[in-house]
């Protein structure tokens, strides 16, 4: 009997112990996804606090039409009609410490930022960078511009 009694202490570790497993699992699985617009937005302002900045230049301005798919599936939301709207993605390139970075960032929603009738293939801009992770970088920010 006296082991019974020193194994309850046990038994209720392992079972808060499962109790807290089994809610972890639940949380991974039903926790409400993130807007990837939302995420994208908090990628920017931490870059445009955090980054230094590189000259680069611009390599293009490419508006890609909406995926006619985009807003189909089981779980998906129905994107508003505003939303279909052709994607502005503006291609650039940038140089830090002898190696060349190629990249896209897409600017829609952003448009008071740039100026498009003056952006054209070969202009100077300046990119924000992440130090630690030079592949991260933005090109314009919420209240940043690196286009001139």
């Amino acid at each position: 009997m006296n082991t019974v009694s020193s194994d309850w202490k046990l038994l209720l570790a392992m079972g808060g112990a499962a109790v807290a497993a089994i809610a972890m699992i639940a949380y991974a699985f039903f926790r409400p996804a993130e807007n990837p617009e939302e995420i994208e937005r908090k990628r920017r302002l931490h870059l445009n606090q955090i980054g230094r900045i590189a000259e680069g230049q611009v390599v293009e301005l490419v508006a890609h039409p909406p995926e006619p798919g985009a807003s189909k599936g089981l779980f998906s939301r129905a994107r508003p009609l505003a939303n279909l709207s052709p994607r502005q993605l503006v291609s650039y390139s940038y140089a830090i410490s002898g190696v060349t970075y190629h990249t896209a960032q897409d600017i829609t929603g952003l448009e008071s930022q740039v100026r498009f009738d003056r952006l054209v293939a070969g202009q100077p801009a300046s990119i924000k960078y992440d130090p630690s992770n030079p592949t991260d970088s933005i090109l314009v920010a919420d209240d940043w511009s690196g286009l001139r």
